[in-house]
């Protein structure tokens, strides 16, 4: 038996493949804009608290509470989040745009709470309070996410469509994402000028996602609502091969 002989370089370079094939995936890492901070926009207007046929089923407000309890802190560990909250105030007010905080760190637990406070009320500011939130979040010179929940739409004059255009232009990187939670769309809402723009009931809000490059995500239940929170707010993964793609 010989020793020291050198292998052939063909089974050298089989060897090199078969360890790139059998080796397990690079660690998981998060994609780039990650590092993006975010700003919720949580609609507390008075529609929130509306009772429907059955009095005895949870209201809007109520499921979005639960609904934020399941994703926030699955979302916390991942992204810095700041939370606005519009409509709290004197009753039929376009003046409650409130801020609880910029993005923080682990901000399940202050998300959460503060929601658990809100006493809707009021009307719904909405594009005033996304144009706040791109604000805080510096769109300017930052590049930064918003995500929007709302159960319908503007009724303080706001116009979401110029909005949208006029932020992207201004911004270095910022995408606005809308989530029409049970959207009660009134097209002829005086209130509301561009009202009209969709036709399949979303929420005129889907001008803002649309004209940042963002998503607009219809959601009715506490489930869907909770897994588009994680969607848009969360951070998507990166260096996972497809389970169909994995070598054997």
């Amino acid at each position: 038996m010989r020793t020291g002989c050198k292998p052939h370089l063909s089974t050298l370079i089989g060897v090199v493949v078969l360890s790139v094939l059998v080796a397990p995936p690079a660690p998981v890492g998060a994609a780039s804009n990650c590092a993006a901070d975010a700003m919720l926009v949580f609609d507390g207007s008075a529609s929130m608290a509306e009772v429907g046929f059955d009095p005895t089923a949870p209201t809007r407000i109520d499921d979005a509470r639960e609904a934020m309890r399941r994703a926030m802190p699955q979302i916390a560990p991942v992204r810095r989040v700041g939370l606005l909250v519009y409509g709290p105030g004197p009753e039929g007010s376009c003046d409650g745009i409130n801020l609880h905080f910029a993005p923080v760190p682990d901000a399940a637990d202050p998300v959460v709470a503060a929601i658990d406070t809100v006493d809707p009320n009021g009307l719904t500011p909405l594009t005033a309070s996304v144009r706040a939130a791109a604000e805080i979040l510096d769109y300017r010179n930052q590049p930064g996410i918003v995500v929007l929940v709302t159960d319908g739409n503007e009724t303080c004059g706001g116009r979401p469509c110029a909005t949208g255009k006029e932020l992207a232009i201004a911004a270095r990187d910022l995408t606005i994402h809308v989530i029409g939670f049970r959207v009660v769309a009134d097209p002829f809402a005086w209130d509301s000028p561009e009202a009209g723009v969709y036709s399949d009931g979303a929420s005129v809000a889907k001008c803002l996602s649309d004209g940042t490059g963002g998503r607009y995500v219809s959601t009715d239940t506490v489930d869907e609502l909770a897994e588009a929170l994680q969607e848009t707010l969360g951070c998507a993964l990166i260096g996972q091969i497809p389970p169909a793609r994995r070598p054997t």
